[in-house]
């Protein structure tokens, strides 16, 4: 079922020129958004990003993800991929509009990653990654002390 679209929003304090701020900005939008979706339990199949330049333009573009999602990594990549064709070189930014397009409730039970989970995370395990009973499976020789001068 198709439920809409979310945005969220930054605006810079002063017109910015700054290829690393606009980058980190940016990189913000898309972990707010991540989050507003994980949370809303809905994935993007589409993502928007809208530019605004001092002098009232704006640039917008819409790019269909490869897979709908609400993973942070999924919607980076696509955010990126939109920031790189807007192909900016000197345009003073006002304002930046990251949007999640054609959303639907994320799929429960799917294989694979959960659409809003975070990835897990290795569990340490009391077992060795070694065995004493095969030659040459032994913990690694422990280097000497140095001498005492």
């Amino acid at each position: 079922m198709v439920v809409g679209r979310v945005a969220v929003r930054h605006v810079f304090d002063q017109h910015t020129l700054d290829g690393a701020a606009v980058r980190a900005a940016l990189l913000d939008l898309v972990v707010q958004l991540g989050l507003l979706l994980r949370r809303r339990e809905q994935v993007a199949r589409a993502v928007t990003l809208t530019l605004r330049f001092a002098g009232g333009t704006s640039w917008a573009k819409t790019r269909r993800m490869p897979e709908s999602s609400a993973h942070d990594d999924d919607l980076r990549t696509v955010a990126y991929q939109l920031m790189d064709a807007a192909g900016l070189q000197r345009g003073r930014l006002t304002s930046l509009v990251l949007r999640g397009e054609d959303l639907v409730s994320a799929p429960t039970g799917s294989p694979g990653r959960s659409a809003w989970a975070v990835p897990a995370r290795p569990v340490w395990s009391p077992r060795p990654r070694w065995t004493a009973s095969a030659p040459g499976t032994g913990p690694p020789p422990s280097s000497p002390a140095p001498p005492d001068r």
